[in-house]
């Protein structure tokens, strides 16, 4: 598991943002329960939209989730009303600096595509530094791969079918 070294906590009241377990949260998720602060998991980026949090099994020295607060199921059930996926990776973005990675050529954006998602509910990988990414991470983590999608890609198939993110 990653450390807290170098990192920001999340300056926000999270009871505040709590979803509840009505509209948009899944009992059975696990990452609806870390959002809504059940799993004792630090959340380094919460608010409305978007919340963020380490991936309890990184692949890189800097592994990321961004997630949409309120259940979104995957990728293949992305509408515009759902989340914004660029939101989500600004987000990434926004968390790397925090913990003091510059270089931001050297990142790794993006999603499991169903089936290969061990979590239903969406969530945006951030790698970094994608160079030092070990052998399976390579693979599991390959870009625009049958079961990993990049988010500019992502982003670009919705855009090309009208949705709009």
């Amino acid at each position: 598991m990653a450390t807290n070294e170098g990192s920001e906590r999340a300056n926000v009241d999270i009871s505040k943002i709590k979803v509840g377990q009505g509209e948009g949260y899944d009992k059975k998720c696990i990452f609806c329960k870390v959002v809504n602060n059940e799993m004792g998991t630090e959340i380094l980026h919460v608010d409305e939209e978007v919340s963020c949090f380490r991936d309890i099994k990184p692949g890189a020295p800097h592994h990321y989730l961004v997630v949409p607060t309120r259940h979104v199921g995957n990728c293949k059930s992305l509408s515009k009303e759902h989340v914004s996926l660029e939101k989500m990776v600004e987000i990434g973005m926004e968390i790397l600096q925090k913990n003091n990675v510059l270089d931001l050529s050297d990142v790794r954006f993006g999603f499991h595509w169903p089936p290969f998602c061990s979590v239903s509910h969406l969530h945006l990988h951030v790698l970094a530094p994608a160079s030092q990414l070990g052998f399976m991470s390579r693979l599991f983590y390959r870009p625009n791969s049958y079961w990993f999608v990049m988010a500019d890609q992502l982003i670009q198939q919705l855009n090309s079918k009208g949705e709009t993110t």
